[in-house]
């Protein structure tokens, strides 16, 4: 009997010690890092990005992650409302979660609600003043940083500081260029916007790590977004010499009228850029030693905020999601910029180091809509009151290997691609909600989408089903008419 009261008293013991180890879990911290058009794949296996591809080994990559629109503002409201793009939401370039649906919590608001410190530095929404409520802080962009030295220009984010661009940027009139489409100064440190929000990112590290509070922060990078602005030493990394222009320089075989009229006037606004046809070989190499030098320059700052977050012991309970709003033409299809339903610019980066996860790299294809059911589900927060359009990543992260869907829906304009593992079909629908265009892509005989087959007889039957499996995924609302108005 003695001897039972022994073991029973051990087991009580026990049983007390692992619910305290319960009661003192602690709430996971979120850093949130956005990187603005960076592609999937970087831009190649030649871009020098050793962080990121760090973490990446710590964590999940998903190697199929899709945007569900390639455009800055729109992008960014979609992920940040875990709502899908529809014909008339979340549309340009300057889409605003809080103007197109104020009823919404938003993604950082829904931490706030509940217990989270939330702080954004740097372009998390597009537009500035969008969902600031969402943030226990006033958020801190470039107008935070003009003060504090004198080189830089007052015009706002492109954020020149050599005379030359400076002068040109302060001259936009008559149709004038706002400056060239790079530029390379002498620096060891990161003197732009980008570098500030790194600085920054890392004092509210070291202010975090003196409080109990968990926190959700919050850091958006300008670049590689145009101008490729960017310190010298990372243009050096790279040989121009060496720098191919893609091989399918070339419009798709049977490309149909929206995707023949695309004209990327982003870059066209640049000094240098012609306003029609293609630009010439020597400014290609450029664009795209421009694009690498700026990933570069990023993932330097990104690899000095995570070794902060190691320094300070807060690794291993914060959840790293790195991610792009959607990725970047450069020069396929003799285009540039996004904005178009090709790969090069509806695949985005994704890495999620979660520490009670697994390491990997998953082919399931996801959706960057998916982000805000993850977080919810692997902090264990409640659910929103809205719908959540996305699917929780967390099993990929427990199983790299596991899958949560098999199809992703992007759009750009009125054109809506269905993405699945070996196709990607697009079709354009006119405001009689009748499809005028459409292409098909066969990406495992054909990966860099150079022959569209939507009109091959063979094909007919799998485009009625993509078109019908497409429509099936537009939802209720898809068609509603804009119920806002910008600009007054």
């Amino acid at each position: 009997m003695r001897f039972l009261h022994k073991i029973l008293s051990v087991f009580s013991i026990f049983l007390l010690f692992q619910c305290s180890i319960i009661k003192e879990k602690k709430p996971y911290n979120v850093l949130f890092i956005s990187i603005d058009d960076l592609r999937g794949d970087y831009g190649g296996d030649q871009v020098i990005a050793p962080n990121m591809r760090k973490l990446s080994k710590n964590g999940v990559e998903f190697n199929n992650a899709y945007a569900n629109i390639p455009v800055c503002g729109a992008s960014r409201a979609s992920i940040l409302t875990g709502l899908r793009p529809t014909y008339n939401r979340f549309f340009h370039y300057y889409s605003s979660a809080e103007i197109e649906v104020p009823e919404i919590v938003t993604l950082p608001e829904h931490f706030k609600n509940n217990g989270y410190e939330t702080i954004s530095i740097g372009k998390i929404f597009h537009t500035g003043g969008d969902n600031e409520k969402a943030w226990s802080k006033t958020p801190i962009r470039q107008d935070h940083f003009k003060e504090e030295d004198g080189r830089w220009s007052d015009k706002g984010w492109y954020n020149y500081l050599t005379k030359e661009n400076i002068d040109l940027s302060n001259d936009i009139s008559d149709g004038k260029a706002m400056g060239w489409p790079w530029e390379s100064i002498e620096s060891e440190s990161n003197p732009y916007y980008d570098g500030q929000y790194a600085k920054k990112t890392i004092e509210y590290l070291n202010e975090f790590s003196n409080q109990k509070k968990p926190f959700f922060l919050a850091v958006g990078f300008l670049k590689p977004h145009l101008p490729f602005n960017a310190p010298k030493k990372y243009w050096d990394l790279y040989d121009r010499y060496s720098i191919e222009i893609a091989a399918n320089y070339f419009l798709p075989e049977n490309a149909p009228i929206p995707v023949k009229n695309f004209n990327w006037g982003e870059l066209r606004s640049y000094e240098g850029i012609p306003k029609k046809g293609p630009v010439n070989d020597s400014i290609a190499k450029k664009l795209i030693h421009g694009y690498y030098a700026c990933v570069s320059a990023t993932d330097d700052l990104i690899g000095n905020i995570i070794d902060e977050l190691d320094r300070l012991k807060l690794r291993e309970n914060t959840i790293i999601v790195l991610w792009s709003d959607h990725g970047f033409n450069l020069s396929e299809h003799s285009y540039w910029c996004k904005h178009v339903n090709f790969e090069t610019s509806t695949k985005s980066k994704l890495i999620i180091d979660y520490p009670e996860g697994e390491k990997g790299n998953s082919k399931s294809i996801v959706e960057l809509v998916d982000i805000y059911p993850t977080l919810v589900d692997i902090c264990e927060l409640p659910k929103p009151d809205h719908v959540l359009e996305g699917k929780s990543m967390k099993p990929i992260l427990h199983n790299p290997k596991s899958k949560i869907k098999d199809f992703a829906v992007s759009k750009y304009q009125t054109g809506i691609s269905l993405i699945e593992e070996r196709y990607n079909y697009t079709e354009w629908y006119n405001s009689d909600k009748e499809v005028y265009a459409n292409m098909l892509f066969d990406k495992l005989n054909d990966p860099n989408e150079n022959i569209n087959i939507a009109k091959d007889p063979n094909q007919m039957e799998r485009v009625s089903k993509m078109h019908e499996k497409l429509k099936s995924q537009f939802g209720k609302d898809f068609w509603e008419p804009a119920s806002w108005t910008y600009g007054k």
